[in-house]
């Protein structure tokens, strides 16, 4: 059964950092193209970037030297470290493989 599964979510004060995590099954992170992106309420969704299969990470300008997406292959897992949180980075967020995205995790900044 192919599914991503987001955790790591919480509630941070601005300046705050959190780790998300994306536990794959069914494939292996490192065959595929792994991106983040979240969503806030009534807003468009946002790409955070993502993470080649040589390892290889891009990030939009928005949320370059804040966000750092990584990968640990024996855990088929993805993370994204965020720093340096702001109020206007709570959303949901969510890792996607193509047209495969999870459930989300919240992160509220208050």
């Amino acid at each position: 059964h192919v599914q991503l599964v987001e955790s790591g979510g919480g509630l941070v004060q601005p300046g705050g950092s959190l780790r998300l995590s994306c536990a794959a099954s069914g494939f292996a992170v490192s065959s595929a193209y792994m991106r983040w992106v979240r969503q806030a309420p009534g807003k468009v969704i946002q790409y955070l970037g993502g993470i080649h299969q040589d390892g290889a990470t891009t990030y939009p300008e928005s949320v370059r030297g804040r966000f750092t997406i990584s990968r640990d292959n024996a855990k088929n897992t993805i993370y994204l470290q965020l720093n340096s949180l702001k109020f206007e980075d709570t959303a949901m967020y969510y890792c996607g493989k193509g047209e495969l995205i999870g459930q989300g995790t919240q992160v509220t900044v208050s």
